[in-house]
């Protein structure tokens, strides 16, 4: 028997919604208990900050200029490797549970295999040779509609409460801005669903049942992928109470006084003014026809209150999921994962949502790995920077399989003198858009608490600008250092360093065949 794998995944989630990384709003006992007996990562970073981009990085163990998925919309292709097929062929069995995201959601022909099964009630598309390597996919997203198994399960058995989710598109199909609650947040709305039937609890009762299913001697790779705390923010009502809005302070990365805060917008790359104002969106996600700059303070603390809600509701899920773990005797030989996609906003500079814009807010994720006990493996924080892109071979090395050769980089530290030997020095993060016309191409590394952001040729910015940020002093990002003769230096060499280990980029790019 080898070590059985639990990788749980959220979308959307900042590095401080939880308790172990400072987080005071959410409670998340469950999460910080894993962290106390494991490794905590405080400098992880996604290679790209959208959905598709970012989940294809984690199976693929690839950044995004190999695999190709450079925007979401865009299908990883159908051959692509994956992790779990490895695991697969080591003899693991394999799930994939919540937000798989490797082809669009939006799929009215059923182009798309994770949309096809979903629509035809299977768990599979071929048992012999399984979609991406899961030998059990059970799917959702935000919400119930479209094909994946949650929205028909909704359909099948609660159609009644498919309204009480908020309507991501509107009736002209674009992103809906409406807003909702006591302060007319966008994207926000007060959902009366019963706590039972919301998307985190199928997902984690799915899991168990998958679990339930299994030989008590079957090695196995279970992917739990929640879909909160994404917006739209549409938590049960009846959990509203855990975090009274009214109650939540302003996050740190909100600027109250507006003059301050444009003048810290205006330090930035272009491209941040004009979507502040309304004026430049390059993120479909992000509702059109709301502005920024509109954002309120009581707004923020919504917003927030809704998703904290959201992160205590996973943390349960992810504790029931434990328990039965554990009555299945399987937990002193099980490796925890957990960590998300991408960030969030949730105010910080006035904004919400996500787009391209290579800050903390959005880069700096939660990565937690609880070895098995059986491993012996002392607890640490691990300062040094590391990626999604080394997941794929840290699932290798737990299973005691070789590295896949078509992976990018090492797998996961277990300490600080790990991660220099294993060659943990820098991590690199990519944006490619053109949305409506408007074109962003960024490139990001992280190296010595620095973060160093060039752009290259768009709409409003150009090849010889960027961001600058001094990490340690400057934790907020509000100083844009680019221009800074003193730290001239520092600023070339990061970038020698960004263009001498960041993978050239297939071409010509793929398709975007949905807008997500």
């Amino acid at each position: 028997m080898g070590r059985k794998i639990l990788f749980i995944t959220t979308d959307q989630q900042r590095y401080d919604a939880l308790g172990c990384n400072g987080g005071k709003i959410a409670r998340t006992p469950n999460i910080d208990a894993l962290s106390q007996a494991g490794i905590t990562f405080d400098r992880a970073h996604p290679q790209n900050v959208v959905c598709m981009p970012s989940h294809s990085t984690i199976i693929t163990g690839q950044h995004v200029s190999t695999h190709g998925v450079w925007m979401n919309g865009v299908p990883l292709p159908e051959d692509a490797p994956s992790i779990a097929s490895d695991l697969r062929r080591a003899g693991y069995t394999t799930a994939l549970i919540g937000k798989a995201h490797f082809e669009p959601l939006l799929d009215p022909f059923l182009r798309f295999t994770e949309n096809r099964i979903g629509n035809q009630r299977k768990t599979t598309n071929n048992p012999a040779d399984p979609h991406r390597g899961f030998d059990h996919m059970e799917l959702s997203t935000h919400g119930a509609v479209g094909q994946l198994h949650y929205a028909n399960w909704m359909r099948d058995n609660h159609a009644e409460a498919i309204a009480g989710y908020y309507s991501v598109i509107d009736h002209e199909l674009q992103v809906n801005a409406e807003g909702g609650g006591d302060t007319n947040a966008p994207q926000l709305k007060v959902n009366p669903i019963p706590a039972e039937w919301y998307h985190t609890n199928w997902v984690a009762q799915q899991t168990i049942n998958w679990l339930n299913s299994l030989p008590a001697d079957k090695d196995w790779f279970c992917w739990m992928s929640f879909p909160d705390p994404h917006h739209p923010w549409d938590p049960p009502a009846s959990e509203l109470h855990r975090v009274p809005w009214r109650e939540v302070d302003l996050p740190a990365g909100y600027i109250e006084d507006k003059s301050k805060r444009e003048k810290i917008i205006d330090d930035k790359l272009r491209h941040w003014r004009g979507w502040y104002d309304g004026t430049f969106v390059s993120n479909y996600e992000a509702p059109a026809r709301w502005i920024p700059a509109t954002l309120t303070a009581d707004q923020v603390r919504e917003v927030n209150a809704f998703t904290h809600v959201e992160n205590e509701l996973i943390d349960d899920a992810i504790g029931d999921v434990l328990k039965a773990i554990d009555a299945r005797g399987w937990s002193s030989d099980l490796d925890v994962i957990y960590t998300t996609d991408h960030g969030e906003f949730q105010g910080d500079f006035g904004l919400l949502f996500k787009g391209p814009y290579h800050v903390d807010s959005l880069m700096r994720l939660p990565l937690i790995w609880r070895p098995a006990p059986n491993a012996k493996t002392a607890p640490a924080r691990v300062s040094a920077p590391v990626g999604l892109v080394s997941l794929a071979a840290t699932f290798a090395h737990i299973a005691g399989i070789e590295r896949p050769k078509y992976t990018e980089a090492p797998r996961l530290p277990t300490s600080n003198d790990d991660a220099t030997s294993l060659g943990h020095e820098r991590v690199l993060t990519e944006w490619d858009s053109v949305l409506f016309g408007k074109i962003v191409h960024l490139r990001t590394i992280c190296r010595d608490n620095w973060v160093c952001t060039a752009a290259l040729d768009g709409t409003m910015n150009n090849f010889g600008e960027g961001e600058l940020y001094d990490l340690t002093n400057d934790p907020l990002q509000h100083v844009n250092r680019w221009s800074d003769e003193s730290v001239r230096a520092m600023r070339d060499d990061l970038l020698s360093d960004l263009w001498a280990n960041l993978p050239a980029q297939v071409l010509p790019l793929r398709n975007m065949d949905a807008p997500v």
